[in-house]
């Protein structure tokens, strides 16, 4: 198994649909990367890419990009899109924090965030991706009104997410705390991670939150 990560992280720079530590783009993703000028879609902690992949291939009229840093988790979701031959979908292998560097301010049209890890001891909050320090990140990056949607079956990540939500001053637009009792929306129940079907294999609900920031004026 040791072997086989190291060979797909080996192959990474030879797919095109992956850039590792990207520079000049920030700014081009749409146009140099893509080629169009379709809506960009991040994907955060896309592990093996199942959600960016499915999306891309759901949506042709947006462009969506998975992000993690794990290299043989992204050798399978980018090697799924070549197959699927999805010119909108494409994967880059850095740290969260760190997109502020590889994309400019109004460059997001919207933010998945598909189950991340919700570090739930108490010193390492500012590691949860809906901590306030990435939704300054996420708020600097995103244009005007765009959405940050965030899949969990961790309760503790779920209530710390509103929480943090209310204090930031983030405007709620959905609050599931058990997604499969209501939505009907198929990107929402229709795509599902492999993290996702084992955890409703293990009878845990999903939890599922829509939010934005105000725009100001």
């Amino acid at each position: 198994m040791a072997k086989q990560k190291l060979i797909r992280f080996a192959a990474l720079s030879s797919l095109a649909n992956v850039r590792q530590e990207p520079d000049g783009l920030r700014g081009r993703w749409a146009a140099d990367f893509f080629h169009n000028d379709h809506p960009l879609i991040l994907e955060l902690g896309c592990g093996r890419g199942d959600y960016a992949v499915a999306l891309a291939q759901g949506h042709p009229e947006i462009n969506v990009l998975g992000l993690d840093i794990k290299g043989p988790r992204l050798w399978v979701g980018a090697t799924r899109a070549l197959e699927l031959q999805l010119g909108n979908a494409g994967f880059v292998r850095t740290a969260i924090e760190q997109i502020e560097t590889f994309f400019a301010p109004g460059e997001i049209a919207a933010i998945w965030i598909t189950f991340p890890d919700p570090h739930p001891p108490a010193g390492r909050r500012k590691k949860r991706l809906t901590s306030p320090r990435f939704l300054a990140i996420y708020r600097s990056l995103l244009q005007p009104g765009g959405l940050i949607h965030l899949k969990t079956d961790d309760e503790g990540l779920y209530y710390y997410t509103l929480l943090t939500l209310r204090d930031e001053g983030a405007e709620l637009l959905a609050d599931l705390p058990d997604l499969y009792t209501g939505a009907s929306n198929p990107d929402l129940t229709g795509i599902q991670t492999a993290y996702e079907r084992r955890h409703l294999q293990e009878g845990k609900s999903i939890k599922y939150i829509c939010f934005r920031f105000p725009t100001a004026g």
